[in-house]
Parts: structure tokens; C-alpha cells; sequence
């Protein structure tokens, strides 16, 4: 039976508190001049994302010292109340429509995103049941196939809000996962093409997905129109060189780059903070993926080695793919920044997710 030492990994909490302050000042300086326009306060979505870290911090903290026997038997309840909010999010008056996504559910100023909870979720209803003697991944049928159907019922449901960057990270972690719990790699290579084919599909059935594409490849054909958001993201990160402009000083936060705070918040940090402080963000996001794969391989316990490896891994995917959303590596998905965005759903269950992590850590070897 595996021991329990007394203290977590003390570098994932100093990593992640390191991230939590720049994203509360960060917060602050991308959204005072649009915060102000709007509410006439320009600490209007700093206050709140200071709330939603001390909160996520605190549940953090509690989860981190939770006995480990609580999180596989949440695995299969969790889920089922997962995917039931996800139906529940789509009842027209019921879930909040934003920005052309009906992904919310709350309120008032109250709202969750059902959407955030389900890759947790998910990350534990496969551990647990990727190391059922009766669940064969080496088996297509037995195995490989039941476990594809529920990832892509939960995929389906997502993109009906829509949601393509939540559905994304969800898809990402749950293929690591299938991986890492032994799928034959000839299986995953003949439905990669099948998956491939999905994609294009999804790109296609949406006008505005295409248009997406269309920017990625040149945003300059359309300037004013689909290319306009990463034309803004370049003209911030560009001129930030080595130091930057300064905390504070930048120029397109001033009503030019949309969602400044949220989806691009890296740009402004290039922008302000520059290639150092840029760089010093990507090398946070690098020790917490090394510490979390790092507790994922010194535990000997499968179930908790599935889970650490795959909160990791939707850490690393969200954070690879908003950084290169916002630089043109790929293209305008909607996925947040963790930890660094502006969020309440997001930052709360991204440090829920860490809390798990951490209590894993604390598992004598």
C-alpha cells in the first residue's frame, strides 16, 4: 500500500503561485483600458480574477490533502454529472449564449462552463476504468473501440455548444491517456486518418471555422475580418523585443486586440514584459509539466500514475496551443491561457486539477 509523506511538491505550488501573480497583474494591465471604457472600473476583471485565484487556491490546498480513495470513486458520478450539464447547457433560455456559444450555465454574474469540468472529469473516469482486468486497450473492440465512443459522445455534445478549443484539449488528453494505458500504436495510426477526415469535416461544416484557416494561413487577405485579431496579437508581440515596452505600456490592449485579457493575454505580456518575460512563462509552464510527469512516474499505483499523466497533459496541451494560437503558430481556437486568463470556470478547476496532482505527489515511493 502506498505511504503518504506530509508535504506536497513545494515546486508545482511555487510554480503555480509564480503564474498566479503575473496573471493577476497581467489581468489587470491587458483589461484596465477596456475595463474602464466598459464599467468604469478599471480593476473591475482584476478584483475578480484575484477572487477566483484565492478561491481556486483554497479548493487547491483542500483537494491536495483529500484521501486518495475519494477520486476514483467520484470518477463514474463525476462523469455522468458532467455529460448531464452538457445536455442541460444546450436547452435553449437554460444555457447562456456568448459570443455565438451556448457553453454557460448560472445566474447573474454566477456562471460555470460544464465544458471545464468535464476534462477533469473525464481524466478520472478513464484512469479508472483503463485499469479494469476486464477493459483490454490492446483489444479494438473490447477496449480500444468503447473507449473512443466515449470520448467522442462527450467530444459531440461539446461541439454542439460550439466550443472547438475545449473540445480540443478534451480530445488531446484523452488520446495520451489511450496511449499511454497500452493502445496498440497500429490501431491509433489507422484512426488517426479517420480523425484527420473528422476534422476537415468540422472545418468545412462551419463558415467561420474556414475563415479561421484562411486567416492562419494569410491573415492579411482579410485584415478587417478574420485575420484582424492575429494581426493585432503580432503587432503586440512584436514590438516587445528583449524587455519589453514596460508593465503597463502597452498599445494594443487600448481597444485594438480583442480579448486581451482572456485569450491573448500572452501577447501582452510579449508586449510589455518581452522576450524575458515571455520566456520566463514558458519556462514555468516547462517545470510544471517536468514535476507533473515526474509524479506520474515515480508512483506506483497505475490509477494514480493515469490520472497525474493526464492532468499534465491537458496543462501542456491547453498552454502549447493558446501560446501558439496567439504567435500564428496554429489556428484562433478560443482556448484560455491556464492559470494566466481571465476565467472563473477555467483558473477555479485548473487549480482543482493541480490539487489532485499535488496530492498525488505527496504518495511515499
Amino acid at each position: 500500500m502506498s505511504k503518504v509523506q506530509r508535504n506536497p511538491d513545494w515546486i508545482i505550488i511555487g510554480t503555480i503561485l509564480m503564474l498566479l501573480s503575473i496573471g493577476v497583474l497581467m489581468v489587470y494591465s491587458a483589461s484596465a483600458a477596456f475595463a474602464a471604457h466598459k464599467y468604469g472600473d478599471p480593476f473591475y476583471f482584476a478584483k475578480r480574477q484575484f477572487l477566483f485565484a484565492a478561491l481556486g487556491v483554497f479548493f487547491m490546498l483542500l483537494v491536495a490533502q483529500m484521501n486518495q480513495t475519494r477520486f476514483q470513486q467520484l470518477a463514474k458520478p463525476g462523469l455522468f454529472i458532467c455529460i448531464a450539464l452538457l445536455i442541460i447547457v444546450l436547452i435553449p433560455g437554460v444555457g447562456i449564449l456568448r459570443n455565438g456559444a451556448r457553453s454557460w450555465l448560472g445566474i447573474g454574474a454566477f456562471s460555470i462552463q460544464p465544458s471545464e469540468f468535464m476534462k477533469l472529469a473525464l481524466i478520472l473516469y478513464f484512469s479508472h476504468l483503463f485499469i479494469q482486468p476486464r477493459f483490454q486497450l490492446t483489444s479494438f473492440r473490447q477496449g480500444l473501440l468503447p473507449s473512443l465512443a466515449i470520448l467522442g459522445s462527450v467530444f459531440a455534445l461539446i461541439m454542439m455548444q460550439p466550443d472547438l478549443g475545449s473540445g480540443t484539449v478534451l480530445v488531446g488528453t484523452g488520446m495520451i491517456l489511450i496511449l499511454i494505458a497500452g493502445a496498440r500504436k497500429k490501431h491509433l495510426i489507422e484512426l488517426s486518418f479517420v480523425g484527420i477526415a473528422g476534422f476537415v469535416g468540422l472545418v468545412l461544416a462551419a463558415p467561420y471555422r474556414i475563415a479561421r484557416i484562411t486567416a492562419f494561413i494569410d491573415p492579411w487577405k482579410d485584415p478587417l475580418g478574420a485575420g484582424y485579431q492575429l494581426i493585432q496579437s503580432l503587432y503586440a508581440m512584436g514590438p516587445g523585443g528583449l524587455m519589453g515596452l514596460g508593465y503597463g505600456m502597452s498599445r494594443q490592449k487600448h481597444l485594438y486586440l480583442p480579448e486581451p485579457h482572456t485569450d491573448f493575454i500572452f501577447s501582452i505580456i510579449a508586449e510589455e514584459l518581452g522576450f524575458l518575460g515571455a520566456g520566463t512563462v514558458i519556462l514555468l509552464f516547462a517545470i510544471l509539466i517536468w514535476r507533473g510527469y515526474r509524479v506520474a512516474m515515480m508512483t506506483t499505483n497505475t490509477y494514480h500514475r493515469f490520472v497525474a499523466a493526464g492532468i499534465t497533459s491537458m496543462l501542456m496541451i491547453q498552454s502549447v496551443i493558446n501560446i501558439g494560437v496567439v504567435s500564428g503558430a496554429f489556428p484562433v481556437t478560443g482556448i484560455t491561457l491556464p492559470f494566466l486568463s481571465y476565467g472563473g470556470s477555467s483558473l477555479t478547476l485548473t487549480l482543482v486539477a493541480v490539487g489532485v496532482l499535488l496530492n498525488l505527489s505527496r504518495i511515499k515511493r
